[in-house]
């Protein structure tokens, strides 16, 4: 397919295919089940080195981006005035009309930012299509079922935690090249040269405080703690001055406060941004459990050794191949900087922040025209779930055995969704809570039957409204520690938090003797071909008809 063009997506008539659609409008629940299956079965053994990518391993930002494009899932629009916030009013839009898991990868050509023309491109929104989830491991998204999709991609997940020891990823090594040989060193600039400024980084939000670099992975070595790392938000304080924003309990944020405890003056960091789409995953999902190397993580699931360089003025090892480097240290012996506001996950504005982390910037070494990326933070979707989710899934199912999925929707930050099967009176409450004291971000969570699909927001929905009874299906947990960017606390990170019980109601529970069938169930039951038929039809009765605002 050719990339969307803007009057496509802004259109009426861009999108989806019809086809898709219809198997969405046409799957049943047996045919889910059926197309999960077949995905799963096309991971290879978990013996052996890891299975080539069908897709892929894409070594840079620019190949992923192309195969996106080849896959019609860019937009490009070619003039874009930040100034004016045309950028993330488009986006805003895009997801209004695509909803969060179908709009586009929007590349902007031209930007303009304080009064100044910058060549692009900006991307955002490189990982929000739920095509990705499967293309971020080498896998060919499933046409037309993104749930069958996101399943190929937990079972690819699942295949690489059982190649690792203790449920943690595998390792596997990366090789070091010469500078001359690292896109990433092709310009040099340094010390009065620097100007964090010149580059195209944008203020997302007017309410925000500045511009933010906000999508590089922020390298630290830490001599007790090891390698790490992670991606965090930097406010861009001058032209050499950068805040860099660790939260309390982050990878970067234990490294300088175990430094600052030893009476280190500074620590060194580099940040590499533009990074291939791999190492963007390891470096936004956090799925290093063992104290590995994640560059050694990022080249076991590639399946190929990563390109790595070292840095001008540091030790730190880096990918080749992003489009930029910084390079620079956060001094531990002065006092903090204020940062922020700034608008983050949950769709809120961060508050401004008292005392912040900050670096000087000794060193920028990037290709020629950089790529750069920003993430319309609490906007669009910043990366792959499936690794997070199937990592929790495993963890749960070792003392849970019953539980079948979860999911956390990503445009409802605080809501968590588990199907499982249930086996005695009052065990959705019980594993609730439980699910509670371990995923800090739940603060909503829905227990559900096991045929219910917790990835289908309709069917989450309908069981809630038909299955739950307020009284005595929930539990109300007063305090426990939740997610310290919740705009809606008042004692950081402590949290109120609810379990539903959104399950069949056993008679030991209050529920009704018998359980009424579901009319789709009882269609599926009584009538089996009567969904195939209607397929067969599905062109000479439907055609290319869309109804309007589709």
């Amino acid at each position: 397919m050719p990339p969307f063009s803007r009057r496509d997506f802004l259109s009426s008539s861009a999108g989806l295919s019809a086809a898709a659609f219809a198997a969405a409008d046409l799957r049943v629940a047996a045919a889910q089940h059926a197309a999960r299956a077949a995905a799963a079965s096309t991971i290879a053994p978990t013996t052996g080195p890891t299975p080539p990518w069908s897709v892929g391993p894409f070594d840079d930002l620019r190949q992923w981006i192309a195969e996106l494009e080849r896959r019609g899932l860019v937009l490009r629009v070619r003039d874009v005035d930040q100034d004016a916030y045309e950028g993330t009013a488009l986006m805003y839009r895009l997801i209004d009309r695509f909803g969060m898991y179908f709009a586009p990868t929007l590349v902007m050509e031209n930007v303009k930012i304080d009064g100044v023309w910058h060549k692009g491109p900006i991307i955002t929104n490189h990982f929000g299509h739920w095509d990705t989830e499967c293309l971020s491991f080498g896998l060919e998204p499933i046409p037309g079922d993104h749930v069958a999709t996101y399943y190929k991609a937990l079972g690819r997940v699942d295949e690489f935690l059982k190649r690792g020891q203790g449920g943690a990823f595998p390792t596997a090594a990366f090789t070091e090249v010469a500078r001359d040989a690292a896109p990433c060193k092709q310009v040099v600039v340094s010390g009065d040269a620097i100007d964090l400024r010149q580059f195209a980084f944008i203020q997302s939000n007017p309410a925000d405080s500045t511009r933010y670099v906000n999508t590089g992975s922020v390298f630290t070595h830490d001599r007790e703690l090891g390698k790490n790392f992670g991606t965090y938000r930097c406010e861009i304080k001058g032209p050499r001055l950068l805040g860099v924003n660790p939260e309390e309990g982050q990878g970067a944020w234990q490294a300088f406060m175990k430094a600052r405890e030893r009476g280190d003056k500074s620590v060194k960091v580099s940040i590499a941004l533009g990074q291939d789409p791999v190492t963007w995953v390891v470096s936004s999902s956090k799925l290093n459990r063992a104290k590995a190397d994640e560059l050694e993580v990022v080249s076991a699931i590639r399946g190929k050794a990563l390109k790595v360089v070292r840095s001008e003025t540091n030790d730190h090892l880096v990918p080749a191949n992003s489009e930029m480097i910084i390079e620079g240290e956060v001094p531990l012996d002065q006092p903090m900087l204020s940062e922020g506001p700034f608008g983050e996950m949950y769709g809120y504005m961060g508050g401004k922040k008292s005392a912040n982390f900050w670096m000087n910037v000794t060193m920028i070494t990037h290709r020629h025209s950089p790529w750069i990326v920003n993430q319309f933070t609490g906007v669009t979707r910043g990366f792959p779930t499936a690794p997070l989710e199937q990592i929790a899934l495993v963890s749960l199912k070792r003392f849970m055995p019953n539980v079948k999925m979860l999911h956390t929707p990503v445009e409802a930050t605080g809501l968590c969704f588990v199907s499982f099967k249930k086996q005695k009176p009052g065990e959705a409450l019980e594993i609730g809570k439980r699910i509670a004291q371990i995923i800090g971000i739940a603060k909503i969570i829905v227990m559900v039957d096991d045929d219910v699909e917790v990835l289908d927001r309709t069917q989450v929905m309908h069981a809630l409204g038909a299955r739950w009874q307020p009284q005595p299906a929930t539990a109300i947990i007063p305090e426990m520690r939740g997610m310290a960017l919740d705009p809606s606390l008042i004692k950081r990170p402590m949290t109120s938090k609810i379990v539903i019980d959104a399950t069949r109601q056993l008679p030991e529970e209050g529920g009704p003797k018998t359980y009424q069938a579901l009319n789709r169930a009882e269609l599926e039951r009584l009538a089996p071909e009567a969904f195939n038929k209607v397929t067969a039809l599905w062109s000479k009765w439907v055609g290319k008809y869309r109804p309007p605002g589709v």
